[in-house]
């Protein structure tokens, strides 16, 4: 499998991509907690098969001091002893926000109410448009094609600061 396009040769992709850097960065200054982010968008990356994705989100949460037994545990966290109670709220939400196909109600109101007890307003804003956003980049991966396994830790941060 080759990728369909790369995003960063085109002109139009170069500026969404700049944009879809920008809202990351913007993300990573709020109270929301990084290994919850990293978390966060490794678990929607998984849901959405998204190997691009899977790759840059687990070595970036490693680079940042995110242990193996954490991150190996991420797909099965209902069933771990690793994660707080406030990661899982969040990991909830994501699951729900992810997957709102496969629920008639979205979001359900237990899980609202399970995250709202953690985090503040701000920080559900930051959580909710994190996990809006990392959905959004799977999909365009997957479609792309773009292909998991050759991150290095610090691109993304490289590419944030452009």
């Amino acid at each position: 499998m080759e990728p369909r396009i790369d995003v960063m040769q085109s002109e139009f992709g170069a500026k969404v991509a700049k944009r879809l850097f920008a809202v990351h960065g913007l993300l990573q200054q709020t109270a929301l907690p990084h290994a919850t982010q990293n978390l966060v968008m490794l678990r929607a990356s998984q849901i959405n098969g998204c190997g691009h994705c899977i790759d840059i989100h687990s070595k970036e949460a490693a680079a940042e001091g995110e242990t193996t037994t954490r991150l190996n545990l991420v797909a099965g966290w209902r069933h771990s002893t690793v994660f707080t109670e406030e990661e899982q709220a969040a990991l909830a939400l994501t699951e729900e926000a992810t997957r709102l196909a496969d629920a008639s109600e979205g979001v359900s109101d237990e899980t609202w109410a399970r995250a709202a007890k953690y985090y503040d307003e701000n920080q559900l804003i930051a959580l909710v448009t994190l996990i809006a956003m990392i959905n959004a980049t799977n999909r365009m991966a997957v479609t792309f094609n773009q292909l998991g396994g050759s991150y290095e830790p610090g691109l993304m941060a490289a590419a944030i600061s452009q």
